[in-house]
Formats: structure tokens, sequence, C-alpha cells
């Protein structure tokens, strides 16, 4: 596992304007702090990917340079985790996509008990190809842990990492135990969940920073 806090990077001042209440209230910066915490996962999950040599015209010559062997697929859980997904796809620009709609299913007037529901799903062929994975959120687990088990029918990966800006650590235990053979990278794990199950002090409703209240 990865944890962006634990070493002195830029990421951490994203995660600090993420979780400011007052720099919250610009919609268009709490989605491109996602975006630039995305794009610095990307590129330290590319770190662990295979390259290939390719030989590459100049206006001078030819260089060698490395390449990708295969591009990722890239996934997410709509709508919270589509300004985090476009920072991947700002650095592996050529990926294949995969999208889910996943939710809490709430009974009336029990907020404390729900279930994870799904009503959409769309996919690439998954079969023996690196699958990231990213949510901004990992507060219980179960919604990544219901994704990615629904993204099997489209294929084995070879490969698949989750990344989250913010976890919990009950979240993170639970997709170790669950998903053993999923790497995690995550901005910052947080002190525990509420009787809720919203992490604390966690950064609030990713989604509704992001794009608004919903009814």
């Amino acid at each position: 596992m990865f944890v962006f806090a634990h070493q002195p990077s830029i990421a951490n001042q994203y995660l600090a304007e993420l979780r400011d209440v007052a720099i919250q209230q610009d919609r268009m910066r709490f989605r491109r702090n996602l975006e630039r915490l995305g794009e610095l996962m990307a590129y330290e999950i590319s770190k662990t990917l295979s390259y290939q040599n390719a030989a590459v015209q100049t206006p001078l010559g030819v260089a060698t340079a490395q390449v990708l062997r295969k591009q990722p697929v890239l996934a997410t859980i709509m709508r919270a985790g589509l300004p985090l997904h476009q920072g991947f796809l700002n650095y592996f620009d050529r990926a294949e996509n995969a999208f889910a709609g996943a939710y809490r299913g709430y009974a009336p007037g029990q907020e404390e008990t729900f279930e994870i529901e799904m009503d959409y799903i769309s996919s690439p062929d998954l079969s023996e190809k690196v699958l990231i994975l990213s949510d901004p959120m990992l507060a219980t687990g179960r919604s990544l842990e219901k994704v990615y088990h629904a993204l099997l029918r489209y294929g084995i990966p070879a490969q698949t990492h989750i990344a989250a800006a913010i976890a919990s650590p009950e979240g993170v235990r639970h997709v170790q135990r669950q998903l053993p053979q999923c790497h995690l990278w995550i901005g910052a794990i947080d002190d525990h969940l509420n009787e809720l199950s919203y992490i604390v002090p966690g950064l609030g409703d990713a989604g509704d920073l992001a794009f608004g209240e919903k009814i």
C-alpha cells in the first residue's frame, strides 16, 4: 500500500485544499484538486507498469525511448469519482475506460444502515489488462468491492490498482481482506468512520462538493 500523506510532496497541498471548508466553496477548484491528485497517483502507478523500447524519429535522428507496452483500463464510480478519474485520464490519455453507478441505498428512516446499490456498469474487455479503479472516498470499502466484482464479468485483469483520495482504517482493512490481490494507493488514511459510516475528519461529500447537492 502506498500512502501519499506519509511522505512530503505537493500531494499534501492538494489534500489540504480538498479538506478546507473555505476552499471547498469553489467547486471548480475542488474538482481540479481531485484531478491533480489523480495525476500524481497516475504517475506513481506508472512506475509499476511494463515498458518497451521504441525508436522515435526526431528532426535530427532517431532516439530510443521507453513506452508503455499496454495502456491500462481506467474505471471509476459515478458521480463523485469523475474528477479523480479525469486526472488519471490526463496521464493515461489513450486508456480504455469503465464506469459504474453505485450508491448507498437506505431504507426509509434508517440512515445508519444501508446496502450498496448498482444501477449501471460499462466496461471494455479486462482480460489480462491492468485495471485502475478510483474513487475519492474509501469509507466502508463495500462500494469498491461490489464494483470490482461486477467488473470481473468483463474479464479477469492481470493486475488491479485501487486509488482513493481519503480512506478510513476500516475501509482499508476491508479491501485488504476482501480484495487481497489489489494494490492500494491512498492520499491519506483518516481516524475512523462515524456512526453513519462517513470518514472523520474526511472532507464531506465529494460528489456534492464537486457537482452540487442532490435531492
